[in-house]
């Protein structure tokens, strides 16, 4: 098989990484492509079937030495669960009015969310609020008092 081939195989299959959502494997099939595209370019000569054999042995032998590896440093590294959980205690400031258990907007960090007031009392535009828990864009708030 031609060695251009194999590295368009390797691209489209990187490619196909980056398009679907979930588990990093698609990356270790189309690294395999990639480094049996650079071994065949150069001129080693496999039969078409040992062209496939060091991709197929490649590929797995990429996959579960790699994979575990690289998902936990993802994971430690990515770390927005914690990011989002450190807005806890945090203080919102309001702008709009709202009703106990209305929902309207607040600045934290400098970026508006969405916000819900979970306390017993009205709170005004421009008021402090502690906000007690996020869930997606949303900060439940609580007054400051």
């Amino acid at each position: 098989m031609a060695w251009w081939i194999w590295v368009i195989v390797g691209l489209l299959l990187l490619g196909a990484e980056m398009a679907v959502p979930g588990g990093i494997v698609f990356l270790f099939f189309g690294a395999a492509a990639l480094v049996v595209g650079l071994l065949v370019a150069p001129g080693l000569d496999l039969p078409a079937w040992g062209e496939f054999a060091l991709f197929s042995v490649l590929s797995v032998v990429l996959l579960y030495t790699l994979r575990g590896p690289i998902q936990r440093r993802l994971k430690r590294q990515d770390g927005r669960a914690a990011e989002i959980d450190s807005l806890r205690g945090e203080t919102a400031v309001l702008a709009q009015n709202l009703a106990p258990g209305a929902e309207g907007k607040a600045e934290l960090r400098g970026t508006t969310w969405s916000a819900h007031n979970v306390g017993g009392e009205p709170l005004e535009a421009g008021q402090a609020c502690v906000v007690e828990r996020v869930e997606g864009l949303t900060l439940y708030v609580r007054g400051n008092r």
